[in-house]
C-alpha cells in the first residue's frame, strides 16, 4: 500500500526569521530559499512583504527564482497586505497567498476588539479578495487551538465556501497537548462541509515541547499539510522542526506517511540555517544535534560497535551524518578504547590493552574528553 503524501510547508524564512538576531538579507534567502527546494519542500514561505520594503524585494526575487516548489506569501485579512503579497509572487511558478485573522475569544475580543460574526466576514472577505490574483488561497485561523471548535468550523466552513485551498489550523501558543490538538483536527473533519475538497494543514508552536508531536497527531487525524521550520526555529520556543516530523514518518512506516523531503541533505540543510542565522543547534536537538549518534557511556558504545541499531533507530547517513561517533570519556569501556585505536592503526589484541586502559582513564579524568591526538601519543609510547 503506497505511503499518503504529506506536504511539506517550511516557514523557516519567514516565522523563522521573525527570531531576533536571526535577520536575513536578500542573498541568504535566496541561498536558503534554493536549499529548501533542492530538499524537496513542498511549499517555502518566504516572508510577509507588506512588513518591509527588504522583505517585499525578498519574496518578489525568491518567486522568480523557484520552480519546483509552490512560493507563498503571508498577509494579515487585510487588502493591503493581500496586494502586496499578490505583487510580490506574481512571476512564482507556483504561487500562493497565506492570508487569515485570529479566531480565539482571546484574538477576537481582546485583540481585534470586535465580534466573532465580524472575524468571520473579514476571513471570506480576505479569501474572496486573494483570489483575484491566485488560484492557491491559505486561510489561517491563527491560535485555532484555543478557538471553540463550533466557531471554528463555521469559520472554515465559509472560507472554503470562499474559495480557500488550504485551511491552517495554527496552534499558535503552543497550548494544545497531543490527544487535544488531534481531536480538533478530527472535529472539523467531521463537522466542516466541503473540508474533504483543501489541504488542512498544521502550524504548531514549541511553547511547552509539543509542537512536533502535536503535529504528529494532527496528521493522523487528517491533516495533509505540515507548516514547520528547519531546526525547529521560530517565535519563543519556535515551531514544529521539519527534520523530526520527516524523520517520524519516514520511521514510523506503520502510520503510512511520508514525504518528498531528500533526508540525506537534512544535516547540511540544518547547518546552513543555523550559520546564515547565527542561531546555534543545541548539541542534544534531535537528528540535527552534534550529540544526536554520539556515545559515550561504555555500555552504549559496546552495543553500537556490536550493532549499530542496538542504540541508534535511524542510520546517521539517512540524514546527512558520516557516521555515528564514539566519544572517549571516563565511562568509556575497553571495547571503545580498542575500536578507536584501531581506527588510528593501532590493533592491539585484547590482552595487551589493560596497560593501555589504565592510563587512558587517567588522561579521561584529568581531560574529560580524550581526542585523537591523545591516543597517537598514548599508543606510540
Amino acid at each position: 500500500m503506497a505511503h499518503k503524501h504529506i506536504q511539506i510547508f517550511d516557514t523557516t524564512l519567514r516565522d523563522g526569521e521573525q527570531v531576533p538576531g536571526c535577520q536575513l538579507n536578500t542573498d541568504e534567502k535566496i541561498e536558503i530559499a534554493l536549499a529548501l527546494e533542492k530538499l524537496g519542500v513542498d511549499i517555502i514561505e518566504v516572508g510577509f512583504p507588506i512588513s518591509s520594503p527588504g522583505d517585499f524585494e525578498s519574496v518578489s526575487k525568491i518567486a522568480g527564482i523557484i520552480t519546483e516548489s509552490t512560493v507563498c506569501a503571508l498577509s494579515r485579512a487585510v487588502e493591503k497586505d493581500i496586494d502586496a503579497a499578490a505583487e510580490a509572487v506574481k512571476n512564482a511558478r507556483m504561487p500562493r497567498i497565506h492570508t487569515g485573522i485570529g479566531t480565539s475569544d482571546s484574538h477576537v475580543f481582546s485583540k481585534l476588539r470586535t465580534t466573532r460574526e465580524h472575524v468571520l466576514e473579514r476571513g471570506v472577505a480576505a479569501v474572496k479578495y486573494a483570489k483575484r490574483f491566485v488560484e492557491d488561497v491559505e486561510f489561517y485561523a491563527e491560535d485555532a487551538g484555543r478557538t471553540d471548535n463550533e466557531y471554528l468550523a463555521k469559520v472554515l466552513e465559509a472560507v472554503i465556501e470562499a474559495g480557500a485551498t488550504v485551511v491552517n489550523i495554527p496552534d499558535t501558543t503552543g497550548y494544545c497537548l497531543p490527544w487535544q490538538y488531534g481531536a480538533k483536527i478530527k472535529y472539523l473533519k467531521e463537522h466542516v462541509k466541503g473540508i474533504d475538497k483543501v489541504h488542512i494543514s498544521t502550524h504548531c508552536h514549541n511553547d511547552l515541547g509539543l509542537a512536533t508531536a502535536n503535529s504528529i497527531a494532527g496528521i493522523e487525524h487528517g491533516a495533509t499539510q505540515v507548516e514547520c521550520t528547519i531546526n525547529g526555529i521560530g517565535e519563543r520556543a519556535g515551531n514544529a522542526s521539519l527534520e523530526e516530523v520527516v524523520m517520524i514518518l519516514r520511521q514510523h512506516q506503520d502510520l503510512n506517511f511520508d514525504t518528498r523531503i531528500q533526508s540525506h541533505q537534512l544535516k547540511s540543510m540544518s547547518e546552513l540555517v543555523s550559520t546564515r542565522m547565527r542561531m546555534p543547534v543545541q548539541p542534544n536537538k534531535a537528528i540535527v544535534g552534534s550529540n544526536a549518534f554520539s556515545h559515550s557511556s561504555g555500555i552504549h558504545q559496546d552495543g553500537v560497535i556490536k550493532s549499530r541499531e542496538t542504540y541508534e533507530i535511524i542510520d546517521p547517513l539517512d540524514v546527512g551524518v558520516h557516521e555515528s561517533s564514539i566519544v572517549l570519556t571516563a565511562r568509556s569501556g575497553r571495547a571503545a578504547l580498542k575500536f578507536r585505536a584501531a581506527k588510528l592503526g593501532f590493533d592491539v589484541e585484547r590482552e595487551q590493552m589493560e596497560p593501555y586502559y589504565e592510563a587512558f582513564l587517567k588522561l579521561a579524568d584529568e581531560k574529560k574528553v580524550v581526542q585523537d591526538q591523545d591516543l597517537l601519543t598514548l599508543f606510540s609510547s
